[in-house]
Order: structure tokens, then sequence, then C-alpha cells
């Protein structure tokens, strides 16, 4: 099974670089972020004329929202509302493959801002609640039972090979030790494995996200791990690929950030 997690920024206005990435690709299941339309808008009659007739909304009018879309059938399971602050931020599905029950969930972290001070900046004291909040429900809940996948635009680059230089961002939002350690705190809630890192090691760069404020993305390459693929202990032997979509950054009115796909036998 083959599943991509994308902030695509935008799904309609996007829907062409969806539809050539799924005729490319064909993932099973996309877990789409930053989807900015309300449930009612979504572009359901695109996604089926491409095989993919199984959906999964969180949406919300023009910002934030989240989307799991499948070839399989899938069943809602939860769109959880984290720090109540009514933002479309999560969704959860089951996943019928005919073998042990999959959950996938698909997130959609708060990017805190431009200052990563929480006493003059609300957007990063939400972020950091946001973090406490999935850690505290990961135990309370026991997420991690069984085989678990979460995915999504976490808007963390934790590792020092995460981020195109670790001396210049540790003041930078993103990659300030404070968010790093609560992320650190989520990962630990499972436990969870972190599936990108199985596939190339800590000490190599692996980005997902270029800044637009690049004239020339490529050349200057200074790029960060804010996408992210965990799965449980269930899932460890499971793990088969992992492909992050470079060129996809260089496509006519582009997401910032680039697919990201794992493959699992399951």
């Amino acid at each position: 099974m083959k599943i991509t997690t994308w902030n695509i920024n935008s799904v309609r206005l996007r829907m062409p670089l969806v539809a050539q990435f799924l005729k490319d690709h064909r993932p099973d299941i996309l877990c789409l972020q930053e989807t900015k339309c309300r449930n009612a808008e979504f572009p359901f009659s695109d996604f089926r004329a491409l095989g993919y007739e199984h959906f999964a909304i969180n949406g919300q009018k023009g910002y934030h929202g989240v989307a799991i879309i499948s070839r399989h059938p899938i069943e809602l399971l939860e769109t959880r509302d984290f720090c109540e602050k009514g933002d479309a931020r999560h969704v959860s599905v089951g996943v019928a493959n005919g073998g042990a029950p999959l959950v996938v969930h698909n997130f959609y972290v708060p990017a805190g801002g431009d200052e990563p001070d929480v006493e003059i900046n609300p957007k990063f004291a939400h972020k950091l609640g946001f973090l406490d909040e999935m850690a505290e429900w990961i135990v309370r809940d026991r997420i991690t039972d069984g085989r678990v996948v979460l995915v999504g635009d976490l808007n963390i680059a934790p590792l020092e090979h995460d981020v195109w230089s670790h001396k210049a961002l540790l003041q930078v939002v993103s990659h300030t030790p404070i968010e790093v350690e609560k992320l650190d705190d989520v990962f630990r809630a499972g436990p969870w494995i972190d599936a990108m890192r199985r596939f190339v090691p800590r000490d190599e760069k692996l980005y997902t996200w270029w800044s637009y404020r690049a004239s020339d993305w490529t050349k200057s390459d200074r790029g960060r791990r804010l996408d992210h693929i965990l799965v449980s202990e269930a899932l460890s032997n499971a793990l088969e690929n992992l492909s992050v979509l470079r060129e996809a950054r260089s496509w006519t009115r582009p997401s910032d950030h680039v697919p990201v796909t794992i493959s699992l036998a399951v």
C-alpha cells in the first residue's frame, strides 16, 4: 500500500498538479493538508474521474483543511478539534484492506507565525499548545495500539540535517529547541517510528519544503523537512520504500511542499 502526504496549499488551485501526480504515481491513499476549502467545495468529481472514489474531508473556508482520498474503501473515524480553535487540522480513517485494521491520521500542525516567543506571538503559543495536546491524546487514547500511520505537515524540522543550516535556523520558527522538544514528546508518546529516517540516515540532508521567497530554490536548496510519516511499532517490519518527489517543487504554480510517499507491505 502506497500512502502519500502533501501540503497542497489550495486543492482547487492545484488540482491539475494533483491529477498529474495521481496519474503518474497512483498512491492508494492521498493525504492532503491546507486544502483551503469547505467540504461542499471540495473537487470530488475531479478525484472520481481519476479513480479515487472514497473521501474523508475536514475543511473550512479559505484556511487550513485536511483530506484523505483513497482508491479503496475507508471509514471516517474522527475529525478532532485540537485546542478548541475550530480549525480543520485533523482527520482519521480506518482502511479496509482485507487484513488487520489499518488506521491513518492526517495532521496539519499550526505554523506558529514568525516570532518564537509565546509572550508576544499567540500563534507560537497555539503551536506549542497543539503539540502538547497531541502528545497527551496519543498516550490517553492509546493511539499507537495496532497498525497506525500518522502523516502530515507537522511544521517542524526536528533534526540537524532536516534543515539547510542548523546554526542559522536555531532561532527560526520550525527549528527552535522548544519546538523540537515538543515534537520529540509527540514521537515518544507513541512511541512512533520516524519512517522517513528509516530510509535516509539521520546524518544526510532530507527536505520536503522550500520557501516561495527563494528566487531559485534549486540553486540555494535552503529546504526543511516539515512533512512527516510516522508509523506504530506494529508496522516496523512493513516499511518497504520512501519517495520524496523533489521535482514537484519546480512544477508550474507549485506548492512549496512536495509529495512524500511511503510504501507498506500490508
